[in-house]
């Protein structure tokens, strides 16, 4: 009788074990962003951590995860690779390099949701996703562009910088801010449209390295004393802090006369700071961590099969001079 009590208990203690690893294994909801060196994307990742903490009973677990360089697209891409391969439930990409990401999806043809978040696919590829998540970037080099003709309204030499050379999402605020600072659609390159010139040898690319944005600025800034502009479309120079306090030293003067301007993407700490520093005089900003927080509650949407809407835009923060905003006080 002890022999099967024994047993039976035993047997109990087995399936209580099986039961709770059955209830812990989750369902993964996978972010792949373009790398995990840059902060912007830290501030995804803080967003889907904050989903966890509020599901904690969820069926299902967000996943945040990159190559570790920005600049490692074919990284990027073998990571989406693996998780498609080794089963996930869905999947939101920020793709670095979209055509080369759209194909390596069209190849695999996923049965499991996938959509974008933070940049897209191009357009001739966006039925390989079921929405998207993130900035309007067409309206954010909109705004930049706003924000320059208020500080220059008669326009003047401009350098824009710019990411990876196949960033859809980079080359869409390239174009507001083309088209919004010309005065007219379709513009590949500013000579003279709305009193606008790009400088020879901008845009300059920086595969999304904050070293070599803050090299990039200085060597434009050498090289082109007159300058009236330096667009940021995206925050990397700021995103190293003490290498932007030294380059931005060079023109502290032109900065402060408004001689020269800078305007730059993006409102993590480091650049308000720069801002409030006047290191900058204007900043637009994208909401990361809103894109983290709501893109399980998306996946999971696309999962069961609702409809949802495309694009999802996330909205955007503008502060300057004569409106800090956002910036006064992070």
């Amino acid at each position: 009788m002890k022999t099967k009590l024994m047993a039976v208990t035993a047997l109990s203690v087995m399936m209580l074990a099986a039961g709770s690893a059955a209830a812990q294994e989750k369902k993964t909801l996978a972010i792949v962003v373009k790398g995990l060196d840059n902060p912007f994307f830290e501030q995804i990742n803080l967003g889907c951590q904050k989903w966890m903490s509020e599901n904690a009973d969820s069926e299902y677990e967000c996943l945040y995860t990159g190559p570790a360089s920005s600049a490692d697209e074919a990284g990027e891409v073998q990571i989406v690779d693996d998780l498609l391969t080794r089963g996930v439930a869905a999947i939101a990409i920020s793709p670095s390099n979209a055509p080369a990401m759209a194909n390596r999806i069209r190849d695999i043809a996923p049965s499991v949701p996938v959509m974008t978040l933070d940049a897209d696919f191009l357009e001739q590829d966006r039925d390989l996703r079921k929405t998207y998540l993130g900035t309007d970037n067409y309206l954010m080099g909109v705004k930049m562009a706003e924000q320059a003709a208020m500080l220059k309204p008669d326009g003047g030499t401009v350098c824009l910088q710019l990411g990876n050379v196949a960033a859809d999402n980079i080359n869409a605020r390239a174009q507001g801010f083309r088209d919004t600072a010309g005065g007219e659609k379709g513009i590949d390159r500013l000579t003279g449209q709305g009193g606008w010139t790009e400088i020879e040898g901008c845009p300059v690319f920086t595969n999304d390295q904050a070293d070599l944005a803050n090299q990039q600025m200085s060597d434009v800034f050498t090289a082109n004393p007159d300058l009236d502009a330096f667009i940021l479309i995206g925050g990397w120079a700021q995103f190293a802090p003490q290498a932007y306090a030294q380059v931005t030293d060079q023109v502290m003067d032109k900065l402060k006369s408004k001689e020269l301007i800078i305007i730059a993407g993006d409102t993590l700490p480091p650049q308000t700071q720069a801002f409030r520093d006047g290191r900058s005089h204007s900043q637009v900003g994208q909401r990361p961590f809103e894109m983290g927080y709501r893109a399980p509650d998306v996946m999971i949407q696309l999962i069961n099969g609702e409809t949802v809407e495309d694009p999802l835009f996330t909205g955007l923060d503008v502060c300057n001079l004569e409106d800090p905003g956002f910036c006064a006080g992070n």
